[in-house]
């Protein structure tokens, strides 16, 4: 967990600096439009109702005006090969908290460890699309993976 933020206190609207140093990942598939890749700092819930695989599909490219999420893989194109490796990690991005999941007891994600907190978030220059289900990324304030996140400023 990064740099104490399970402990923080967060609201929607509050503007972040977030970022991720790269790890090495295994990719398991390549498509076009995707590289899924051994997820380095989950590990798979074996008490899970969710049978998740421990891979996570990234975005290679977001279509025009869509974003592809917080995590992105390095190279962005070119040698990607499944059995190859790569590296997954967020580069610095400001964002905007569009809202929070808490869950006691923690969520069944599929995934050690299970959160308790969920940010929401979408870039800083994002515009939130109010019709969209999908709109924004997770940031899991309990993952294992060792993600930074500073407070920039609070509406």
């Amino acid at each position: 967990m990064g740099e104490g933020i399970g402990r923080r206190r967060f609201e929607v609207g509050d503007v972040l600096l977030v970022s991720c140093p790269p790890a090495l990942a295994r990719i398991a598939e390549v498509t076009p439009s995707e590289v899924s890749v051994a997820w380095p700092w989950q590990r798979i819930d074996p008490d899970s109702e969710i049978r998740w695989n421990g891979l996570r599909a990234i975005p290679r490219v977001a279509r025009r005006g869509e974003w592809g999420g917080l995590f992105q893989v390095e190279p962005h194109a070119g040698r990607l090969e499944a059995g190859g490796s790569c590296l997954v990690g967020i580069p610095e991005t400001l964002v905007r908290i569009i809202d929070i999941g808490r869950f006691d007891p923690p969520a069944d994600v599929g995934w050690l460890p299970r959160p308790h907190t969920m940010l929401i978030v979408l870039p800083l220059d994002h515009p939130r699309d109010p019709h969209a289900e999908e709109d924004g990324d997770t940031i899991d304030l309990e993952s294992a993976a060792p993600v930074r996140i500073e407070l920039v400023a609070r509406d």
